[in-house]
């Protein structure tokens, strides 16, 4: 189970308002993929007390969640397509050596990825280079990246000091959305940080993201 933006309350057996929400995934594996004809089954939103989503997640989620009901779920493949970087996009592709997170952290996160970055900021990314199949939601691609520093507590930080912003480098477009951050926990890939981002069209796209001075890039095609 992945607790996003919670504060470690547990689920079982509270009743508390209606005014505010937690968001939980239960992926079948970790990915930074939102896999949108899998949405609906494998995002469920709980009234929530105290912490709340950034006001612009919300709306891209309860979004995702209607997309992913509707007629044009059915047409999407539930799984990924193994689509490749064009060779004209620079991606990011793993280091050599490959970065190694400090304990407790995985050495290899799950599934076709790679860890990204320093002790002081991190991420995972696709081998492929590609983001591919990503859910189109109200004109942009949508896509949640999950972002470490070692150190990081999700319970003691709600609220990461975290900004994300992204521009495409092969054409011009306008630059993504990202939401503000939230916190996010599972037993597998520990305390993080997650952004959902909004893409405005596919191609070669440059994200940065900058927590507390430290800041990371990456380079990832999102096919149309």
């Amino acid at each position: 189970m992945l607790l996003v933006g919670g504060v470690g309350e547990t689920m079982a057996g509270f009743k508390p308002a209606a005014s505010t929400y937690q968001v939980v995934f239960r992926p079948a594996a970790f990915s930074n993929r939102i896999d949108a004809a899998g949405v609906c089954a494998s995002m469920v939103v709980w009234p929530k007390p105290t912490a709340t989503i950034g006001n612009a997640c919300v709306p891209i989620l309860i979004a995702l969640s209607l997309a992913s009901c509707g007629a044009q779920a059915a047409s999407r493949a539930a799984t990924v397509s193994p689509a490749l970087t064009p060779a004209s996009c620079p991606a990011t592709h793993a280091a050599e050596p490959p970065f190694v997170p400090p304990a407790p952290y995985p050495s290899k996160p799950a599934g076709a990825e790679f860890w990204y970055g320093t002790p002081e900021l991190w991420t995972s990314l696709p081998t492929t280079g590609s983001w591919p199949d990503l859910p189109y939601v109200r004109g942009a691609y949508v896509q949640k990246v999950f972002w470490w520093r070692d150190g990081y507590d999700w319970r003691s930080e709600t609220t990461p000091q975290l900004t994300v912003e992204g521009m495409r480098i092969d054409r011009t477009a306008k630059p993504l959305v990202a939401s503000p951050a939230t916190n996010a926990f599972s037993t597998d890939i520990g305390s993080a940080m997650l952004v959902l981002v909004e893409v405005p069209a596919s191609g070669c796209w440059k994200i940065t993201g900058d927590y507390r001075g430290a800041q990371l890039t990456f380079v990832v095609s999102i096919p149309a």
